[in-house]
């Protein structure tokens, strides 16, 4: 197998395209943290943290699930399961990429780097908590919305409370998403002793909940809209972004794979899009760079 299918199996592992959906967000939180563009040196240290840190994460996380992916019809199709790479090259690409995460952190300054021991353990640690929380989801959520909060942080080199508000949204956004998506493997996770907000409260109450990590998630983004003085473009992209979540929502069918996906992948792409145009608009057209 030629170099150049290799790295396109490897980016189909870690779903190397659904990095749009933490990116966005962690992108804007660099330009507000800022005040505008930090210096390119920066901004590419940044972006080469994120993208490291998160498909090492999920690299990782297709070698440790892929026990359950082997017999789980939904997702028996992947890479590892098929062989089309082994969990040992899944695992080296994992730590090559923890590797350059922990550099990048490095040279960024320091409290990024006495955090990077807290991200890293999130990104292998959220692949166990199915086998013991039904708070999976939002262990998974709290682990992405580490993008925005580095992000920030990467800017300012201090702690403060504008990237956990902007953190706690991410975080109750995918986890209500994962919540969703993980309705399709109540069967499954039921049989097989696993925990989920789906197998454990069941379908019905598995949407409300998620419904409401979704409502939460809108109302600490329209409470950012009033913390760092944005203006009405952003409010519009919030608009937008409460029309796509009710969609969603109104999208979810029990058994129903195409829908499934598009509610829980499609739309939320293009929520992470709609903020970053949004927000990005805003604040140049305000306030400019």
């Amino acid at each position: 197998m030629g170099l150049a299918n290799k790295i396109k199996n490897y980016g189909e592992l870690v779903m190397f395209s659904h990095s749009l959906f933490s990116l966005p967000f962690a992108m804007i939180s660099m330009i507000w943290a800022a005040g505008g563009f930090p210096e390119p040196r920066l901004i590419t240290l940044i972006i080469v943290a994120l993208f490291a840190g998160r498909n090492g994460a999920n690299a990782i996380n297709r070698v440790i699930d892929s026990p359950y992916d082997k017999i789980n019809p939904r997702v028996a199709h992947r890479h590892i399961p098929q062989n089309i790479v082994t969990k040992k090259e899944a695992s080296i690409l994992s730590a090559v990429l923890f590797l350059i995460f922990s550099a990048a952190a490095y040279l960024i300054n320091p409290l990024c780097f006495y955090l990077s021991p807290i991200a890293l353990l999130l990104f292998v640690a959220y692949s166990y908590t199915k086998r013991f929380t039904w708070a999976c989801h939002l262990i998974l959520g709290i682990t992405c919305a580490g993008a925005p909060f580095g992000a920030w942080i990467a800017v300012t080199g201090k702690l403060s409370y504008e990237p956990f508000l902007i953190s706690s949204a991410v975080a109750l956004w995918i986890g209500g998403f994962d919540v969703l998506y993980g309705t399709q493997d109540i069967d499954f996770d039921k049989k097989l002793g696993l925990y989920s907000i789906p197998a454990y409260f069941g379908y019905k109450k598995s949407l409300k909940i998620a419904a409401l990590f979704h409502a939460a998630s809108w109302l600490i983004l329209f409470s950012l809209f009033f913390v760092l003085n944005n203006g009405y473009i952003y409010l519009t992209g919030l608009i937008i972004i409460g029309v796509l979540f009710a969609t969603e929502h109104r999208l979810v069918r029990p058994g129903n794979a195409k829908f499934m996906n598009w509610a829980s992948y499609h739309i939320n792409q293009i929520v992470s899009v709609t903020f970053f145009i949004s927000s990005f608009l805003d604040f140049w057209l305000r306030r400019g760079f």
